[in-house]
């Protein structure tokens, strides 16, 4: 089986597992954190840029986020870009800083978020099976070319299936953090 293969299907199910911590990394789970902001497109200059590009976001406590805008010509412009984003954040200016601070999580939305982690997580999944069934596509037409034997094929697919396994082991273990965070 060629080490290629191998090494591109590797890389893909771990960018598949990168994507999921980022996704769980921009849910609330009761405490700041600067990835919330992620999702702010800010309209800047013509253009749309993410906020992280138009100012310094921090958490100066548990409880709340502040966003030092750069240009005070900007600071609106932000404020209402984080409106916009529907993160249930009210954002409050001083001068060129932004502060906002985190509502306690109700039990009803804990519950709505562990199922949003759970989704995230199921998709994740999913994206690792076709991961390896796409890779063991091309070990069947590797096969029927004549270029591997069908016993590289079934090692192939083997190696494949422990690959997935070993990867796959990350995101449960990524999704028991995030739910018992939000279940605290």
């Amino acid at each position: 089986m060629d080490q290629v293969l191998k090494n591109d299907l590797t890389e893909k199910m771990n960018k598949a597992i990168v994507i999921l911590e980022k996704e769980l990394s921009g849910l609330r789970t009761g405490r700041s954190s600067t990835n919330l902001l992620d999702p702010v497109v800010v309209e800047v200059y013509g253009s749309k840029m993410p906020i992280s590009q138009v100012s310094t976001v921090s958490t100066p406590d548990a409880k709340t986020i502040s966003v030092q805008v750069w240009d005070k010509a900007m600071v609106k412009t932000v404020e209402k870009a984080i409106a916009d984003a529907n993160l249930g954040l009210n954002p409050s200016s001083d001068g060129q800083l932004i502060r906002m601070s985190l509502p306690i999580l109700s039990q009803e939305r804990r519950k709505e978020l562990v199922k949003v982690a759970h989704k995230y997580g199921e998709n994740t999944k999913v994206a690792l099976r076709n991961i390896r069934r796409d890779g063991m596509e091309h070990l069947k037409k590797m096969e029927k070319d004549n270029s591997i034997s069908k016993d590289d094929h079934q090692l192939g697919g083997s190696s494949f299936a422990q690959i997935r396994k070993s990867i796959g082991t990350t995101a449960p273990t990524s999704l028991l953090e995030i739910s018992q965070q939000l279940s605290a």
